[in-house]
């Protein structure tokens, strides 16, 4: 049956969508990976490229763990035994000897009693979020929190949403003090790191309006803290942001598909909370978890940052990321204070993104230009990552691009 006219309509909107400068484009692929070598970290080929290597600075993997030989091994060893897939829900017959292992991993590695995994972070937030509020439940979020949490406060429809303005506790203490009067339970919601800015939330004042607040709600005032680009990669043992401004959450979801290096999310917290929404998660009950070999990997990652060697990472880590962002004020680009290993470099201006990303490509370097809506109007950016895998050599190079645009 022809579905012209269905199409039509598509077409117009990916038109605009382009004409915008909103449209994603043809994605990348990367086909092959060099080695480190010499004073330089990996390089990436890609398809159309042939064998000209190219510096990735636009990858969520802070530590560089996808490429860890022990990792590989432990993912691989745990293939052999339980299969390539779990072949089922976790309630059926798709929970193995791995799925716990490393929940038990993380629960032990954040302080908590209990952890629960996911088929990825995303689903771990719309999984969480939402169970979690009722219709006498106020949310209260943070105007830059992630796309997933934005979708998960829409998917559960609460009594009311406050969104308050980055950052402003006078605004949240007034959208706390509103719904006091109104909502039986408060759930306030934060990015522990912002993924496009690489900021993190001020989570011992945000916790201690939480905690301020509590008592004028009958189910009590909540803490949510995803912190996906935290976990693995900030702070001296890599706890994210609860370890840099020492207050914990109620609920703190983490990914495994970044700092861990390989795919998932997660959630840890009380253990009556964790059996409530392995009970009530759709995301969860109704969706194939992550392969045993993944959480296998993922097991050995967590267990590498909780360790040594995994300090040294981070201490590299951080030092690349210092390294970077004084490289970028020296040069006179403009870009946001902090030590998170996202930089984020502010062109505010879409046309001039595009050229700066093009001559990065031109010259062998990876990076991802931002623009509206993904970031607000007149923010556009060039989000750069720092990994462990990175060299001074590396940053180096990448500065020497930048420094060769033409201002």
């Amino acid at each position: 049956m022809p579905v012209d006219r269905f199409e039509g309509v598509l077409r117009t909107a990916l038109d605009e969508l382009v004409s915008s400068g909103r449209a994603k484009g043809a994605e990348r692929v990367i086909v092959d990976v060099l080695p480190a070598a010499g004073d330089r970290g990996p390089r990436y080929l890609l398809a159309g490229e042939g064998q000209r290597p190219f510096l990735r600075m636009n990858s969520n993997g802070y530590l560089g763990m996808a490429l860890r030989p022990d990792v590989i091994a432990a993912e691989a060893e745990a293939a052999r035994r339980f299969g390539a897939g779990p072949q089922a829900v976790r309630f059926i017959s798709g929970t193995h000897a791995p799925h716990l292992a490393l929940e038990q991993r993380l629960a032990a590695f954040h302080g908590r009693d209990a952890a629960m995994a996911f088929s990825s972070a995303y689903a771990a937030v719309m999984g969480i979020v939402a169970p979690l509020i009722t219709p006498e439940s106020a949310v209260i979020s943070d105007e830059l929190n992630h796309n997933s949490i934005i979708n998960a406060i829409r998917l559960a429809r609460p009594a009311s949403r406050r969104v308050y303005p980055h950052g402003n506790m006078g605004a949240l203490r007034a959208a706390l003090d509103e719904a006091a009067g109104t909502a039986r339970r408060a759930i306030v919601v934060t990015d522990g790191v912002f993924s496009m800015r690489g900021d993190h939330a001020a989570l011992a004042a945000i916790g201690a309006l939480v905690d301020e607040f509590d008592a004028r709600f009958p189910e009590n005032a909540l803490l949510i803290v995803d912190d996906s680009h935290g976990v693995g990669a900030f702070g001296v043992t890599g706890r994210g942001t609860e370890e840099v401004t020492g207050r914990r959450a109620d609920l703190l979801i983490g990914t495994l598909g970044k700092a861990f290096g390989v795919n998932g999310g997660y959630v840890v917290g009380g253990a009556l909370t964790v059996r409530y929404l392995r009970e009530t998660s759709p995301f969860y009950v109704y969706s194939n978890p992550i392969a045993p070999g993944e959480a296998a990997a993922a097991a050995r990652a967590v267990e590498i940052v909780d360790s040594p060697e995994g300090v040294r990472m981070l201490a590299h880590l951080a030092a690349m990321t210092a390294r970077f962002r004084a490289g970028l004020v020296a040069l006179g680009y403009e870009t946001i204070a902090g030590e998170h290993p996202v930089v984020p470099l502010l062109v505010r201006d879409t046309a001039r993104t595009a050229g700066l990303v093009a001559h990065l490509h031109e010259h062998g370097v990876l990076a991802t230009g931002l623009g509206y809506p993904v970031v607000p109007r007149r923010e556009d950016e060039i989000r750069f990552q720092l990994s462990a895998e990175h060299t001074p050599a590396d940053v180096d190079e990448a500065l020497a691009v930048l420094a060769s645009f033409p201002r």
